[in-house]
């Protein structure tokens, strides 16, 4: 704010030394708000590695399933026994509040199927199937959990950038500004008084002379 589009008089002071309060209280929130989205962040990225592991151990895990039942059964076997899978898996989608901040919720249903319902024979297919099956169920799980905690540190991430753009603008930009338009009101305030209490002494030594 340029100081020639201010005018210095004690309404406008009084009401930039509420504006100055006003942004400072603004920014002390917004600055609390930042700070709680990064511990938040640092958390869920705690949270994220943990379950980018599973997914790794998991994978590997299901790969070394089907290979041996690969091995043992033949891949047309197994490729019969994943055709004659029944049913999908059920995803539901939510929000939750981290923060003020809406952030997916996935609840799935794709946890261990019963041998019965899988849509296979039981009497032709052996453990070997049957266990590859269950790790890549377990996969499946365990990626679904991983894609919620990477939407949501994705999603805070996000939000500490605005965040901080926010704290930024009253800290180096707003406040400031008003601060130095509060100072040049007082110092024009002042002067101006400077000036009147001078004029006031020039006039009445003139009336003294007069007499």
């Amino acid at each position: 704010m340029s100081t020639q589009e201010i005018t210095p008089t004690r309404s406008v002071l009084l009401e930039t030394k509420k504006k100055i309060k006003l942004s400072q209280s603004g920014y002390k929130i917004m600055k609390m708000k930042r700070d709680g989205l990064i511990i938040e962040f640092f958390e869920i990225m705690e949270k994220a590695k943990e379950m980018r592991d599973r997914v790794v151990a998991d994978y590997l895990n299901a790969m070394e399933k089907i290979h041996i039942a690969s091995a043992v059964e033949g891949a047309i076997a197994v490729k019969s026994a994943a055709y004659a899978l029944k049913g999908d898996p059920q995803v539901c989608l939510s929000c939750k509040s981290i923060m003020g901040m809406t952030v997916p919720k996935v609840d799935a249903e794709c946890g261990c199927t019963p041998i019965l319902d899988r849509g296979y024979g039981v009497i032709s297919t052996s453990a070997y199937i049957e266990e590859a099956a269950k790790a890549f169920e377990k996969l499946l799980e365990t990626m679904v959990l991983a894609a919620e905690v990477e939407t949501t540190m994705k999603r805070l991430l996000d939000e500490i950038e605005k965040t901080k753009r926010r704290v930024n603008a009253p800290e180096f930009k707003v406040i400031p500004e008003l601060q130095e338009a509060e100072a040049f009101i007082e110092f024009r305030l002042e002067e101006m008084e400077r000036e009147n209490t001078i004029r006031l002494k020039h006039l009445k030594r003139k009336a003294e002379a007069a007499q």
